[in-house]
């Protein structure tokens, strides 16, 4: 029992790290061994967290060491459309750049660009999917 509370809450600190944006406390456990697409229990991965509160550094060197870009949380939502949904800028580029795909998830990031009116994420999309 001692053992897997020590796991729930390291992974409770790893989740709490991706939210505030500590990208290199956050890498260090990922370089260590934790799985760079460890998740919580509503499918949120360490990427999702860290692209939804809006810390372009952790997505960057999260999606340096192989973060999915575009794995989708239990509700159907991309990391790409948090960030649209947030309207935060520099992780959406950083997202696209890694090959998230604007169409994927529920809503997806096309989407949610739409529903918002955030003419320049449309712009983006448009010319990543040419």
């Amino acid at each position: 029992m001692g053992e897997d509370a020590d796991v729930e809450e390291l992974a409770t600190r790893l989740f709490q790290m991706a939210r505030a944006g500590q990208a290199e406390r956050l890498c260090a456990y990922v370089d260590a061994g934790v799985p760079v697409d460890l998740h919580n229990d509503k499918g949120d991965t360490l990427l999702m967290l860290a692209a939804y509160h809006g810390h372009a550094a952790a997505v960057r060197a999260l999606l340096e060491r192989g973060a999915d870009p575009s794995r989708v949380n239990d509700r159907g939502q991309t990391p790409l459309a948090g960030a649209v949904f947030k309207k935060e800028p520099e992780v959406v580029r950083a997202l696209l750049d890694a090959g998230a795909d604007p169409a994927e998830g529920v809503p997806s990031a096309q989407e949610t660009a739409r529903m918002f009116g955030h003419t320049l994420f449309l712009e983006w999309f448009a010319h990543k999917m040419n």
